[in-house]
């Protein structure tokens, strides 16, 4: 089974949780491809999707909104789920609901689940927001752990059985 992963990362962290995702999908014998949203990679050809925005101000990264509006018809023909990164604190472990933007984009493409997982920020990181931001909150607070086990259920729905 082929599942397409997109991510809009501004500055990696996404990608990180994107690639984790990925490695758990295919350890679990399914194929996966990697994209960034800003490419707007087509959901043809694939079995499933998962789609993932950084947050920043409650709001999914530009080009994940976009890739979403793009592909909106196509990805209701596909079992999707999305998740979100960017809380700067452990507030994700807490099963954080969607933002009502992420809500509306569920309901537009039907996904079957959302999550958020906590964000990274790099000490020197880059732009007059960030690097502000840095200076008080740089850190990693994406879980390993959390990651993995929400793609192990996003591997069991799509294989219809309990994976290892």
């Amino acid at each position: 089974m082929r599942v397409l992963i997109v991510h809009g990362s501004k500055l990696g962290g996404t990608e990180g949780v994107a690639n984790s995702v990925a490695s758990v999908l295919a350890e679990l014998g399914l194929e996966t491809s990697i994209r960034p949203a800003s490419e707007l990679p087509s959901p043809e050809g694939f079995e499933a999707v998962v789609v993932g925005g950084a947050l920043y101000a409650n709001r999914w990264h530009k080009p994940a909104k976009k890739y979403i509006k793009r592909y909106a018809e196509d990805l209701r023909l596909v079992p999707v789920w999305l998740f979100s990164s960017g809380p700067l604190d452990d507030t994700a472990l807490d099963n954080l609901p969607p933002t009502d933007q992420v809500k509306d984009f569920m309901e537009l493409v039907a996904a079957r689940d959302h999550v958020t997982f906590g964000g990274r920020l790099e000490s020197d990181a880059k732009g007059i927001l960030a690097g502000a931001m840095a200076k008080n909150m740089a850190g990693d607070w994406r879980d390993d752990q959390q990651i993995a086990d929400w793609a192990r259920s996003v591997a069991e729905a799509l294989v219809g059985t309990e994976v290892a």
